[in-house]
């Protein structure tokens, strides 16, 4: 606004550098009207230029602080868009650790739980170990009972065939000890029955030596003892 004042001042002088003396009076005096004149447009014009400036000025102000609000209305907006984000993250931050922690004792839990399952898988198979050895105790008793009841078994069978064998070599050796007994008795028998025909022949010899030839006797007695002792052999 000082800058404009000053341009119109600087005009004015350049106009007041004409000589009024040498103008007529009429003219002189129609000039000084027209000076005049012109020095109110222009006053009027630089208070209007001034009137147009301040209200431009006050425009400018008004927009200025439309902005300025709109700026601040925008800041705060921002603000609190922040602090709606701040507590979005803290929201967020606190869902996550949430999310973590039960994440963390689901884990925890699925450990323990695996924990327990491999423990008692562990039980399990020493339980099964266990059912095994001792069904292989069982069956290693069963198998040894088997083969102590075979041997028993054959034990049995063999001390009854030695029992049987010698039971029946006793009654071979019995029966032989009879037929023994039988041939010594029937060869005493035939013994004392060769006595007695010896006795007897003699007898008759006695007797027939009296009324035979006396070699006849003989030939005829050992015609006897010779068949009596080829039948003894054929016993034997």
């Amino acid at each position: 606004m000082k800058r404009k004042n000053k341009k119109i001042k600087k005009k004015a002088r350049r106009v007041e550098g004409i000589s009024l003396s040498k103008l007529p009076q009429s003219l002189s005096k129609a000039y000084k009207n027209y000076k005049k004149q012109q020095e109110i447009d222009k006053i009027k014009k630089v208070k209007l230029e001034e009137r147009e400036e301040t209200k431009h000025i006050i425009q400018e102000k008004k927009e200025l602080k439309i902005r300025e609000e709109k700026v601040k209305k925008e800041e705060e907006r921002l603000k609190l868009k922040e602090e709606e984000q701040i507590l979005k993250d803290k929201e967020l931050k606190l869902k996550e650790e949430e999310q973590r922690q039960k994440y963390e004792e689901q884990k925890q839990k699925y450990e323990e739980q695996r924990l327990k399952d491999k423990e008692l898988k562990l039980k399990e198979e020493g339980q099964n170990r266990k059912n095994v050895d001792l069904k292989v105790r069982e069956e290693e008793q069963k198998l040894k009972d088997q083969k102590e009841q075979k041997r028993k078994r054959r034990e049995q069978k063999l001390k009854k065939e030695e029992d049987q064998r010698l039971a029946d070599l006793e009654t071979l050796r019995l029966k032989e000890w009879e037929e023994k007994f039988d041939q010594e008795q029937k060869a005493k028998e035939d013994e004392e029955r060769l006595k007695d025909e010896k006795i007897k022949q003699r007898e008759l010899s006695r007797q027939r030596l009296k009324g035979k030839d006396e070699d006849i006797l003989k030939e005829e007695l050992t015609s006897r003892l010779e068949s009596f002792d080829i039948d003894k052999t054929k016993k034997n």
